[in-house]
Parts: structure tokens; sequence; C-alpha cells
């Protein structure tokens, strides 16, 4: 109720009467009168006249699921949100909710995680109030192994957003980091609970550095935020609903089509990699070569030194720049 009652006052241009909203709802005018009060206490300036009813005047910049689902325009991604303060990991809310049997299109944002990890057992911590951690529940209806490119699809997301909002200089190292200026401000992390030949759910997990003023020590040289490459803070809650509608909209073509091939020529605009020299960290046995760009299925193609090619399957290997992280 609270986050469509906020959604009501929003749409509105004039006032919106107490008996109305009562009537949307089917509860007292006191249980509409105790939500007002709610969100004036978290910063909502909302005009309450006799006779007149409520008016949303302004809004504070605060990060909630009440203020995502009052503001989702999507038809499935994200319009119910599971809001945590803290938690140790987005991702595995999600997986626990998909246990539960949430629905296709949960999304579980925190304020801050204190466990959060990466690819290959890699941490993401974010600290309270500066960052996006957020994970998308999706319960598909194809094969487990066309799942890998749903990071893809993810990814391309992110860039998008970042770049037309940020106007930033935005890149993909391939294949779920993004980068601005060469420093990567988010990683996607996606995981899959599946039979041999069935998806029970995957989550995406992203986490993305937004406001914060400086970093570890550390992550100096691999690392940005926002705020850091822009000069000036960005809306976190703007870019959670903006990326949402992307990867809807991203989305419903790729199960369309059954693999990327619409976005190949998007993706490999944004590949950093591309036409340079990687080093591919293959388990089987390392080796160079010149990364060519993602084919139909996401995978790298990699052109080896002895001319044969590769393709590079994300959960398989990591790849590297020679001469560093990209």
């Amino acid at each position: 109720m609270k986050a469509e009652l906020l959604r009501m006052l929003r749409n509105s241009k004039d006032y919106i009467s107490g008996q109305e909203l009562c009537e949307s709802f089917g509860v007292s005018r006191t249980a509409v009168w105790k939500v007002i009060k709610q969100l004036q206490a978290e910063g909502y300036d909302i005009e309450a006249i006799t006779n007149k009813g409520y008016k949303l005047i302004s809004y504070p910049e605060i990060l909630s699921g009440c203020e995502l689902m009052s503001r989702m325009n999507t038809q499935w991604a994200g319009r119910k949100v599971y809001f945590r303060k803290e938690c140790e990991s987005t991702n595995e809310d999600a997986k626990y909710l998909g246990d539960e049997g949430m629905d296709h299109g949960s999304l579980v944002v925190a304020q801050t995680q204190t466990g959060g990890k990466g690819r290959r057992g890699r941490s993401w911590d974010s600290p309270l109030g500066t960052s996006i951690s957020m994970s998308l529940l999706l319960r598909p209806d194809f094969a487990p192994n066309q799942a890998s490119m749903l990071t893809l699809l993810m990814a391309i997301s992110v860039a998008e957003v970042i770049s037309k909002s940020c106007d930033l200089d935005v890149m993909i190292k391939w294949p779920n980091d993004i980068l601005v200026n060469r420093k990567k401000v988010c990683g996607i992390l996606t995981e899959m609970n599946a039979e041999m030949d069935y998806i029970n759910y995957v989550v995406i997990g992203v986490g993305i550095n937004v406001n914060q003023k400086e970093l570890p020590e550390e992550l100096a040289e691999i690392a940005t935020s926002l705020l850091m490459e822009k000069g000036e803070r960005v809306d976190r809650n703007d870019l959670i609903l903006n990326i949402m509608e992307y990867f809807e909209y991203y989305y419903d073509i790729f199960v369309e089509n059954g693999d990327v091939s619409a976005f190949v020529e998007l993706y490999d605009g944004y590949l950093i990699n591309r036409n340079e020299t990687v080093r591919v960290l293959d388990p089987k046995g390392e080796y160079t070569g010149i990364a060519q760009g993602i084919n139909d299925r996401g995978e790298l193609i990699v052109k080896r030194e002895d001319g044969s090619i590769a393709r590079v399957y994300s959960g398989e290997v990591s790849v590297r720049g020679v001469y560093g992280y990209v």
C-alpha cells in the first residue's frame, strides 16, 4: 500500500482526496493518514489540506524499496522490491527468495552488503549509502546452457545506462566488468539453480560504485566510482530504475531469439578487449591471442598466435590484458 500510495501521489498533478485513497486501497482514513505520516517522517514533503486532500510537493534522494516501486515503470523486472538496510549478500538473499518461490523479476536491493562476492570467489563490499548492491531473480523457460548469456545482457544494460545518464566513457571487459576510463565501476555475478535440463531460477547480482569519494589504496589503480569520474553525485534510484527498464527490454528480445545475436554489435562496441592482445587463463593451459569480439552465444572469439580460433566460454576461464587488468 505504501508504495502504491506514493505512486498515486507522484503521478497526480493535483490534490488527491483522502476518500479517494481510502476507496483505492479499501482502508480507513486513519490508515491512510498513518502512511502519509510515515512518508513525511522519511523526508517526503506531502501537503495535507482539509477538503482538498494530499499532494506530493518534493521528495528526498533516498534509496528505498518504497521509492523504487513507486517509480518503477517496467512490466515485470523490479516490480517487487525486497529492500535491506544491510545484508551479507543480495545474491544470497535472492537465492533464498528463489527457494521460497518468489516471483520472476523480484529484485533485492541493499543499502550496504558486508559479504558480497564477485566471480571466482572474490569479495565485493559496498560502503553504506554510496553504492548499488542489487540482485534480480529470474525464472526463465529456456535451457540451462543459455543462462550465462544473461550476464552479457545485464552488462550492456548497465553500460547503456551509465553512458547515457552520466555522459561517461564506458567500456566492458568481457564478460562482466563495467569500466569508466579503464577502471572498474561495476561487477556482475550470475548464479543458477538448475536441474539437468531445467532452470529453477537464475540470480543476477550487480554491484556499482556510485558515490564513493575515494576507494581503498589497494583498489585505486584498477577501480573508481561514478562520483569520482563525473565530479558530482548520481541518483542511485535513477540508475536502478533505468537498468531494470533496459534489461527487461533486452531480456524479452533474448528470449525470442534464444541467443544474443541481436546484441553482438552493441556489445562489441563497448568491448575494451576487442582487437587487443589478451591472455586467456584457461585451466587446461594459458594462451594469448587477439580478442575479436563475441559470437551469438556470447563466447569471446580469440585468434591464437598460431592462427587457430578459440571460443572462450565465460564460465571456464578468466581473460586479462597482457599488460595489466585490461
